[in-house]
């Protein structure tokens, strides 16, 4: 989506929501974004959000290959325009490959919880 807000995220809540079973329940860990749990945040009963603690990286892995897309793929750069920001975002995401992508983002912990 072009836009981060709550309709955006109600949207795709609403979305993952259609794609679960009637016996799937999904917990979301969610860091603490103003649109991730906004008042007017349409949650769907078949999902719960689990919001991060405060200034908690280390629980966020993500955090780690945002950090290493911006300091080796899209800072220091002026761009045109929407298009532009989007293209380079997409050159710089299909330049990861799994294994970078596991060395920036496996925790320790992550083991312990991804049985």
């Amino acid at each position: 989506m072009p836009v981060v807000s709550t309709e955006a995220m109600s949207l795709f809540l609403d979305g993952v929501s259609h794609q679960l079973s009637a016996d799937e329940h999904a917990v979301m860990v969610l860091d603490q974004a103003g649109w991730h749990g906004a008042i007017h945040l349409r949650i769907p009963d078949n999902i719960t959000l689990v919001p991060l603690p405060s200034y908690s990286p280390e629980l966020n892995p993500v955090e780690r290959l945002w950090l290493y897309l911006r300091e080796r793929h899209l800072s220091h750069r002026l761009l045109d325009d929407y298009d532009a920001i989007v293209d380079a975002c997409c050159v710089a995401w299909n330049k990861l490959t799994p294994e970078r992508i596991v060395s920036l983002c496996n925790y320790p912990y992550i083991k312990q919880v991804n049985l």
